[in-house]
């Protein structure tokens, strides 16, 4: 029987992970899997002529305890005599700050701080824990929301990070095997509460999905990461091959701004289609939601199908792909459906966009003007919000205060939430004061100051009607 030493070894080679004097980062959070890691590593960092570091996070999520852990991680390594690099973030205040999802906030934190000490002292890889049960969680979740090929691809071995690699030795063995390993060193480790609870969607996966599977087949950890490398391997094939025609169907015309020749397009298969729309989509989007989308792909590819006549589709961030027969040019819209800016005249109906009109002015107006169903009224008091009131597009940053929550929401959490389809949200009308303070997404959500009701103090009357939409 191969032992676990010898399996992560094998792993190592053939993924070609480490090689002769590398200096390694350890990513160490106190639990059971990297202390298996870091316990692993110091037993063949002789072998493997590397050298070892170790870094450590405490996000200051669970108090004292967390603190615990970062003193658990330090007083290890320094009991071995591995360096350690450790902070403490403070991710409540951040959370507070920003909002948002607070592993997303976690791991952005994190991962910063390992790049960081991997810049200043020349370390060339981070190596994580992840092994196969969290191959398998990471594909089902994909699955889940949205079954991408780039998502069910899952974790690779071995990617680029920061300006060196991030490498994960262990995605060839499950949980149960390192833990085994741990208890066979007689290894201490710190156990996260957190992992118990049902508040994450990854431990609910955990908690109840996987074990279903396993009691069909032990081994569909294994099987999801020999299935997610033969994904990996045949998706960069093809994307090697939309590389190498990507330049004979996309040109840049100017900085910005894309020609796409319909027919040689069309005359690729599908699947390279796909991926010369996923590179496009890189350069217009960087490392945004947007460089991923399905949406964004399928509406490019249903222009691209007629080669007769001319249309136009918006794309997210003022973009717009305009076909003129057998070509498609991508550029910034000169002039976007809404103006970025508009400033709001008082007591008085403003034209906004798409059939949407707003009237904002004195609360006690007698005026019949909200009688109609297509008008939805609302009431607030001047110390809400200062004058002059404007509507414009969203920007990055944009957060909203909404009824029955204590902090404040990113609108991009909030168009997630409220299902707002990717093209359309950078085309919704935001109500904002004097002091772009979000008042409201107008057809979406209002501010928590907000009333359909008219209470005593409230002196500002606001109408907003929906014709045609």
């Amino acid at each position: 029987m191969v032992s676990f030493d010898e399996k992560v070894y094998t792993f190592i080679n053939e993924q070609e992970l480490i090689q002769q004097g590398d200096r390694l980062l350890i990513a160490c959070s106190g639990g059971i899997d990297s202390m298996g890691l870091l316990h692993l590593f110091l037993d063949l960092r002789k072998k493997l002529e590397i050298e070892i570091f170790v870094a450590h996070v405490d996000h200051m999520l669970r108090g004292k305890t967390s603190l615990e852990d970062r003193q658990f991680v330090e007083s290890f390594c320094r009991e071995k005599g591995v360096p350690i690099f450790s902070t403490s973030i403070p991710i409540p205040k951040i959370l507070e700050a920003e909002g948002g999802n607070s592993q997303a906030i976690c791991r952005r934190e994190r991962y910063a701080y390992f790049a960081e000490v991997m810049k200043n002292y020349s370390i060339e890889k981070l190596v994580t824990a992840h092994h196969a049960d969290d191959q398998l969680e990471s594909m089902l979740m994909s699955l889940t929301r949205a079954g991408s090929i780039t998502g069910m691809k899952g974790i690779y071995a071995s990617r680029t990070f920061s300006f060196g690699t991030i490498i994960r030795p262990f995605l060839s063995v499950t949980k149960n095997e390192i833990k085994e390993f741990l208890e066979n060193k007689s290894g201490n480790y710190r156990e996260d509460s957190s992992n118990s609870k049902d508040d994450y969607t990854r431990n609910r996966f955990r908690h109840h999905i996987i074990p279903l599977m396993k009691n069909e087949n032990v081994h569909v950890p294994q099987n999801a990461v020999q299935f997610a490398q033969h994904l990996q391997e045949d998706d960069d094939y093809l994307f090697s091959i939309a590389s190498n025609k990507y330049g004979e169907v996309i040109k840049e015309v100017r900085k910005g701004k894309f020609s796409l020749k319909i027919p040689d397009y069309i005359e690729l298969p599908v699947s390279i289609q796909r991926r010369i729309t996923l590179l496009l989509l890189n350069y217009l989007y960087g490392d945004s939601e947007y460089a991923n989308s399905e949406a964004l792909i399928k509406s490019i590819n249903q222009l691209c199908k007629s080669q007769d006549g001319s249309a136009t589709i918006h794309l997210p961030n003022d973009f717009v792909a305009n076909r003129k027969y057998s070509e498609v040019i991508f550029e910034k819209n000169e002039s976007t459906s809404l103006v970025n800016e508009k400033l709001l005249e008082f007591n008085k109906w403003n034209v906004i966009q798409n059939g949407i009109c707003l009237y904002i002015g004195d609360a006690t107006n007698v005026e019949n003007l909200d009688s109609l169903e297509s008008r939805t009224v609302y009431y607030f008091h001047s110390n809400s919000f200062k004058a002059p009131f404007r509507i414009r597009l969203r920007k990055e940053g944009d957060r909203i205060h909404l009824k029955g929550m204590e902090t404040s929401k990113r609108l991009s959490r909030l168009f997630i939430d409220e299902k707002v389809p990717l093209l359309d949200r950078d085309q919704l009308p935001i109500l904002v004061d004097a002091e772009d303070n979000v008042m409201a997404v107008l057809g979406i959500r209002v501010n928590k100051n907000f009333s359909k009701i008219k209470r005593a103090q409230d002196d500002i009357k606001i109408i907003i009607e929906y014709n045609n939409i």
